[in-house]
């Protein structure tokens, strides 16, 4: 065990390590780096060393040995929501179960330019690479502007000639929504669009748009808004509905205010009309109705993103682009239109 004095437990170095084990420093290195030219009975001494004196590399040795702090930048663009906040998450979860660890940055709300200052203090710290969440549109023009020479990966459907790419088929899960909508019997169907310099907005309202058109629908009403329940309560309380019969929200958020504002003017989810939201918030279940909605898998998101960024770490800089399928959960929100 390593020695203790008056200042207490401390914990061994390499130093210590290579000393119990009768060898250099640098071949305790080559160990604990995987060096192939080691002899069986000495990589066996040292593991014993290591293991007796319960040694842990320090992060900062192993980034001053191997030039690389396993350290990912990550720049969540936009306030946090539920889709960008697990994401998040997901790639922290990756990250750790391969001895990766991840620095956050989050852009301000409607405050682009803080890219700049986001990706600096990223870059500051030493990271191997850049991941971007939740991209707006204005935000990447600014990031293409910049040369940080890292691999950089950003979290969008659509792929990209700049950097690796993966994320959610936003518009196949549209399409779902919308789908499911129209078996139902529904023909003027209403969508509540996000902030339209976000991608994964209008990737959503293009789905919706080409659903309408293959079963020969005209688009319902479409209103563009935030990623906020109060956008979708304003709705839902004093939209002229018309003859819509369903609304098809961005996301779970705006679609918990509009059960909310339809509630409040005496009309019934789904008996008057039918929602359906994107996300499917942990919430989302415990709606009043449950809320049917287009669920995204935040874990496999992480995990992919995670696997292309390694692989850009190694070497493999051809940008590459990999989309990973959304579910559609149904429950209580939406039923078939009464024919009377």
């Amino acid at each position: 065990m390593p020695q203790s004095s008056s200042r207490g437990w401390q914990r061994p170095s390499i130093y210590d390590v290579a000393r119990r084990a009768g060898v250099s420093h640098m071949t305790v290195s080559r160990v604990l780096n995987g060096h192939p030219n080691i002899r069986e009975a000495t990589r066996s001494r040292v593991l014993q060393a290591i293991e007796e004196m319960n040694y842990t590399p320090s992060s900062i040795a192993r980034a001053l040995a191997t030039r690389r702090a396993r350290r990912i930048g990550v720049l969540i663009d936009g306030p946090v929501q539920n889709g960008p906040n697990n994401t998040l998450r997901a790639l922290e979860d990756a990250a750790r179960h391969v001895g990766y660890a991840v620095s956050a940055f989050s852009i301000g709300d409607d405050d682009s330019s803080q890219m700049d200052s986001g990706v600096v203090e990223l870059v500051t710290q030493g990271i191997d690479a850049l991941c971007v969440i939740a991209p707006r549109k204005s935000s990447l023009d600014l990031l293409r502007q910049q040369s940080t020479g890292l691999p950089t990966i950003v979290i969008k459907a659509e792929a990209d000639a700049s950097w690796h790419t993966v994320g959610v088929d936003q518009r196949a899960g549209a399409r779902l929504a919308v789908d499911h909508l129209i078996g139902l019997g529904h023909r003027t169907i209403a969508h509540l669009a996000g902030p339209q310099d976000w991608f994964d907005a209008l990737e959503r309202a293009q789905g919706w748009r080409e659903s309408l058109a293959e079963a020969g629908l005209a688009e319902g009403p479409h209103v563009i808004g935030e990623w906020t329940s109060d956008f979708g309560y304003e709705y839902g309380r004093s939209a002229d509905l018309g003859d819509t019969t369903a609304v098809f929200a961005a996301n779970d958020q705006i679609a918990l205010g509009v059960v909310h504002g339809l509630s409040v003017r005496g009309l019934r989810v789904p008996d008057d009309i039918s929602v359906i939201g994107f996300d499917d918030l942990a919430d989302a279940r415990h709606f009043l109705p449950p809320l049917t909605t287009v669920r995204q898998d935040f874990a496999a998101l992480g995990e992919l993103a995670l696997q292309q960024l390694i692989a850009a770490i190694e070497g493999d800089l051809e940008p590459t682009h990999d989309m990973i399928e959304p579910n559609l959960v149904i429950r209580e929100s939406t039923k078939a239109l009464d024919r009377e």
